[in-house]
């Protein structure tokens, strides 16, 4: 089985070098050609166009930014979809709206080739450890063929439905992100505000029905060693909940704490903190309280 992997960014160039120490033959095409190096040296086949790595593979991996990315890399004329050969498996990891995967699967069965959305959720730990969640969404036979690669990039991988399912379930994950790091970073200035000490309160919150994942990854890898240097970036996580408050808009919910975190990360974003990661949603919260959150001695 060739595997063509698009996108080796944070994420793209972890999976596709588990996919290399699995054993799997595996080409590579990045916009930017200095990151596919480091693949090459272990052994991947650089291809100089998406054409030429979609027709000469058996499945086409792509980890993309955005939506309009995935769309691009697919649809456009020398996209996927026109180059990739008849009965090929398409695998977009991209986190991206349920009808962004529905277009794109739709012009792929067009052509003879099987789409599935099948966002991760674990970020560059995850991918380099191998235990991504994989949520899957499209044909369930195209799903049947891939789950021994999938298997090899995460620790739970579900099949969840037609397509667009995974994207639903990937951006409701994300919405829970997206509030929790909002709630975590309220609840922590707040705190320190009012006179507690960050770490205490830090270690008092991380054993109390309170805590969340995001609390923990927030105040332990980024806010109390202020260091911002992104795992998952402001940018891409304003993305993700604007996307997912239009799934709850969808439902019926009119109003709903997804509303509240999209704000504050499009203020982090006007704020200049773009590239910073998520975690640094924190800091326009510091500005407006005049403190900040850090370990004693920092």
């Amino acid at each position: 089985m060739k595997i063509g992997f698009i996108g080796v960014g944070v994420m793209g160039a972890r999976m596709a070098k588990r996919l290399l120490a699995a054993g799997y033959e595996v080409a590579v095409y990045n916009r930017s050609v200095a990151k596919t190096e480091p693949l090459v040296q272990l052994g991947a086949v650089r291809e100089e166009t998406i054409a030429e790595l979609a027709s000469r593979s058996d499945v086409i991996c792509t980890c993309l930014s955005m939506p309009e990315d995935v769309v691009d890399v697919y649809l456009r004329e020398d996209g996927v979809v026109n180059h990739a050969r008849p009965g090929s498996i398409c695998l977009d990891f991209t986190t991206v709206g349920p009808d962004t995967s529905k277009v794109v699967s739709v012009k792929a069965k067009e052509k003879g080739i099987s789409y599935l959305d099948a966002p991760v959720s674990g970020g560059p730990e995850g991918a380099e450890q191998g235990t991504l969640t994989i949520m899957v969404g499209g044909e369930r036979s195209a799903w049947e063929r891939v789950l021994p690669l999938l298997r090899t990039l995460g620790e739970t991988v579900e099949y969840l439905g037609p397509s667009g399912s995974g994207s639903i379930a990937k951006l409701l994950n994300q919405y829970l992100v997206a509030v929790h790091s909002v709630a975590a970073a309220e609840a922590m200035v707040t705190g320190v505000a009012l006179g507690l000490d960050a770490e205490q309160l830090y270690r008092i919150l991380k054993v109390s029905y309170g805590e969340s994942r995001m609390l923990r990854r927030h105040m332990e890898q980024f806010v109390l060693n202020r260091q911002f240097a992104p795992g998952g970036a402001v940018k891409y996580v304003h993305k993700d909940v604007r996307l997912a408050n239009e799934l709850l808009e969808t439902a019926g919910i009119t109003q709903f704490t997804g509303q509240v975190a999209e704000r504050a990360f499009a203020h982090a974003i006007e704020q200049g903190l773009t590239d910073l990661d998520m975690s640094a949603v924190i800091q326009p919260l510091e500005d407006v309280c005049k403190v900040v959150v850090k370990r004693r001695g920092i």
